[in-house]
């Protein structure tokens, strides 16, 4: 599976053009090359940004937010099927390795949502932590943005969600059970496979599955409400563990549980297709026409409706295998409705 190029504890193992650019790298003449991109053992690189808004308004219909918010910008955790890597490209860098190794800090994140929640024309509505990229991504660690964060979120009693493939989420349980007192917070774990051989090439810096299930426990047992996203569903590698799954996070306090298919758009495709090529090449053509399959002959889908669920009989039976486990091992267990009548508009104290 791994021979020397292989870069190992990365998703990607490539570099894509990126399209806003009108020149691209090539290994076409190499007497022409000083050096080979493709030989570089890739590091972490960390770019400040310091933006003006942080709180995003979320048009698209069917992502189940309306606000979403995102301290960092690529991510470390390397999962080879993120959608967000082409959001990279707009940035100036490429949606491949680039995604994983050049991450954004955007350091002044929460003063500008303590800006935004002091504004007169904000009205409360839950705000999701990682809509795009983990805000619990392993510089975190560091920067410790999301906690100051959740600290803006406990001053002014407003609702947020967190979406998270890491266990560092148990760093600021204080404060999550502070908003939990409230009905304030909702955490959801994704989780992709149990398969810890899949997960570390898959998706190679998240925590193992063993981590997230006990980090859920741990959450509930302290009265925070958590919920997962089986996600994304990705035909021939990991739709059959769907009910094992399901009722792993079931028996560890879960709440509720939701799927999308997976969609390979712009550059993703391309990461996809080698990174697939490259660890499953037995099982690349069965992936490869399911997925094609499950979008109406393509890998790639835009169409809101469609794109998150895909079509046809193969995802038909997944639908069918996804309701049947839910029902069986979450039974009537729903996530709470956030409560937004608490919102204390002015605080009671400066953070910043």
């Amino acid at each position: 599976m791994e021979g020397e190029e292989y870069h190992k504890g990365r998703g990607a193992q490539i570099k894509t053009d990126n399209p806003f650019f009108k020149q691209r790298h090539t290994l076409d003449i190499p007497e022409a090359v000083d050096e080979d991109p493709t030989l570089d053992r890739p590091k972490t690189q960390i770019l400040f940004e310091y933006p003006k808004n942080v709180v995003n308004k979320v048009d698209s219909v069917d992502v189940g937010m309306d606000f979403s918010l995102n301290p960092y910008q690529g991510c470390e955790h390397g999962c080879i099927y993120c959608y967000a890597r082409n959001s990279h490209e707009y940035w100036g860098h490429d949606a491949g390795l680039g995604f994983e190794t050049k991450i954004i800090v955007k350091k002044n994140a929460p003063q500008l949502l303590e800006q935004k929640l002091l504004s007169k024309n904000w009205r409360p509505h839950p705000i999701v932590l990682s809509g795009n990229t983990d805000c619990y991504q392993p510089l975190e660690k560091k920067f410790k943005l999301t906690r100051q964060l959740l600290q803006v979120f406990n001053k002014y009693k407003h609702p947020v969600g967190i979406i998270t493939k890491n266990t560092l989420v148990l760093r600021d349980i204080d404060l999550l059970e502070e908003l939990a007192k409230d009905n304030l917070v909702r955490v959801i774990f994704s989780i992709t496979t149990l398969d810890e051989k899949l997960r570390s090439v898959m998706e190679p810096r998240t925590a193992s599955a063993a981590k997230k299930l006990k980090a859920i426990k741990t959450l509930t047992e302290r009265g925070i409400s958590v919920s997962i996203m089986n996600a994304p569903i990705i035909p021939g590698l990991n739709h059959h563990e769907i009910p094992a799954v399901i009722k792993a996070a079931a028996e560890h306090g879960a709440v509720s549980a939701g799927y999308t298919i997976v969609r390979l758009n712009g550059s993703i495709g391309t990461i996809f297709e080698d990174w697939l090529r490259k660890n499953f090449p037995d099982r690349f053509d069965k992936v490869w026409n399911q997925i094609r399959e499950a979008h109406g002959g393509k890998v790639n889908d835009s169409r809101f409706g469609t794109r998150m669920r895909g079509e046809g009989k193969l995802m038909e039976s997944i639908n069918q295998l996804f309701n049947a486990s839910k029902k069986k091992y979450l039974g009537n267990r729903q996530s709470p409705t956030l409560d937004t009548s608490k919102f204390r508009r002015n605080g009671n104290y400066q953070l910043f």
